[in-house]
C-alpha cells in the first residue's frame, strides 16, 4: 500500500461513518414521527349535522403536530378519499354516516358524522295549480275506450292544471304526472286527492304510486312508492304481478293476455295502443283481488269499493294519505312530500257485457291547496 492510499482510507472510513449517523438518525427521526399519536382538527365541530339536498359540505382535517399518519374518510363504511379532505354531496335525501380516521403506530383517531339531508320542498306559490301540472307518461292496457279521446295521449293531457278524464284500459294499464310543487306530508291527515268516475255499487280501484324528488333533478328517476290499500293484506293480492298482452290479428277481436302466475285469458276488444309499435308489451305492478267483483245478476253486475287507498275507487274521490307509502318490500317509508304521482288499473277482470275493467282518472288535486 502506497502512502497516498494511507492516507485515504482513514478519510474514507470517516466519511462511511457520517453517512451511517446521518441515514440512522434519519430513520429514526421517521420511526419517531410514525409512533407519535396523530393530533387531528375536523374544520366540522359537530357530529350531527343537517343539511338539503343540493347543498355540499366540504370538510377538511388538520394536522396539529408533527406526526406521520395515514388518513381516509369513509361513507357508510367505503372510502371515499385518502387525503386531508372529502367533499360530501349526497345523491339524494336521507340520513348518511361519514368517518374520518387517521392512523400510525401510535393510535389512531377517529370521528364519525351523522347527516341529516332534507329534500328539497317546492314550496306552494301564488302561480302554483292544486291540480297535476304535467304528464310523465301515459301506457294503458288494451281496452274498450282506448284509441278513442279518453284513451290517448291528448286525453291523459286534459288532466294537466284541471280536470279532465283518462283511461288506463285493463289491468296494469298506467298514467303518470308532476305537481308543480312538492305535496307536502301533513301529519295524521290525507294529502292527496284522487278524483274518478265511481258510483255507489260500481268501483274500478286503481293502485296510486308516489314518489318524491330525493336527488333534486325534477326528474321522475327516484322510487314510487305504492300507497298502501285496504286490499293489501286480502286474498288474491298479489305484488311484482305481471301481464303482458298480445296484439290480436287480423282475423282475431280479441287481445290475448298471459300473466306471471302462468293463467292466461283475452281482454274482449280488439283495441290494443295505437302508439305501441311492438306485438306485444309487458306491465308490472300490484294486482288487486277481485273478491269485491259481483257477476251473479249478469244484467246487475256490481263491484264494490275497497274500504279505503286507491283511485277510482269511491263516489266523489278518494283522499289518500302519503304516510301511507310502503316499498317494495311492504315497509313504511318516511317522505316529507311528493313531487309525482302514479296510477295503474289494479283489477284484472273481464265483467261480461260491460267490458274489462278499467280505471278512469278524472283529477288529481293538493289536498292542502283544496282546503284552503
Amino acid at each position: 500500500m502506497n502512502k497516498f492510499s494511507q492516507l485515504l482510507k482513514p478519510r474514507v472510513v470517516f466519511l462511511i461513518s457520517c453517512f451511517l449517523v446521518i441515514m440512522a438518525s434519519s430513520c429514526t427521526s421517521e420511526i419517531d414521527l410514525f409512533s407519535v399519536a396523530p393530533v387531528i382538527e375536523l374544520s366540522e365541530k359537530s357530529n350531527n349535522i343537517e343539511m338539503l339536498m343540493g347543498e355540499t359540505i366540504n370538510f377538511s382535517a388538520t394536522k396539529m403536530n408533527d406526526a406521520e399518519y395515514t388518513e381516509k374518510w369513509f361513507l357508510e363504511g367505503n372510502v371515499t378519499s385518502s387525503t386531508a379532505t372529502y367533499d360530501f354531496i349526497p345523491e339524494k335525501s336521507g340520513t348518511y354516516t361519514v368517518t374520518y380516521e387517521s392512523s400510525n403506530n401510535a393510535g389512531v383517531f377517529r370521528n364519525e358524522y351523522t347527516i341529516v339531508v332534507n329534500a328539497l320542498i317546492r314550496p306552494i306559490t301564488e302561480e302554483s295549480n292544486l291540480y297535476v301540472t304535467t304528464l310523465l307518461d301515459y301506457l294503458p292496457a288494451p281496452g274498450q275506450r282506448i284509441n278513442s279521446s279518453i284513451g290517448t295521449l291528448e286525453g291523459a293531457k286534459t288532466l294537466e292544471g284541471k280536470k279532465g278524464m283518462v283511461t288506463l284500459g285493463a289491468w296494469g294499464g298506467t298514467v303518470s304526472y308532476t305537481f308543480d310543487h312538492t305535496v307536502i306530508n301533513t301529519e295524521d291527515a290525507a294529502d292527496i286527492m284522487m278524483y274518478g268516475n265511481a258510483f255507489s255499487g260500481f268501483a274500478e280501484p286503481g293502485v296510486v304510486w308516489v314518489m318524491q324528488d330525493e336527488n333534486a333533478n325534477g326528474i321522475a328517476d327516484d322510487t314510487w312508492y305504492e300507497i298502501k290499500g285496504s286490499a293489501d293484506a286480502l286474498e288474491g293480492t298479489i305484488k311484482n304481478y305481471s301481464v303482458t298482452y298480445s296484439r290480436p290479428n287480423e282475423a282475431s277481436d280479441v287481445v290475448t293476455w298471459i300473466d306471471s302466475e302462468g293463467e292466461s285469458g283475452v281482454i274482449s276488444t280488439k283495441f290494443y295502443p295505437e302508439f305501441i309499435t311492438e306485438d306485444s308489451y309487458t306491465i308490472t305492478g300490484t294486482l288487486l283481488t277481485d273478491n269485491n267483483i259481483d257477476m251473479s245478476n249478469p244484467s246487475w253486475i256490481k263491484s264494490n269499493a275497497f274500504e279505503y287507498g286507491y283511485a277510482d275507487n269511491t263516489p266523489g274521490g278518494d283522499k289518500l294519505d302519503i304516510s301511507d307509502a310502503v316499498d317494495n318490500e311492504g315497509n313504511t317509508v318516511n317522505l316529507t312530500g311528493i313531487d309525482f304521482v302514479k296510477v295503474q288499473t289494479g283489477i284484472l277482470a273481464n265483467m261480461g257485457w260491460l267490458g274489462e275493467l278499467s280505471t278512469e282518472v278524472t283529477g288529481i288535486a293538493d289536498l292542502n291547496m283544496l282546503n284552503k
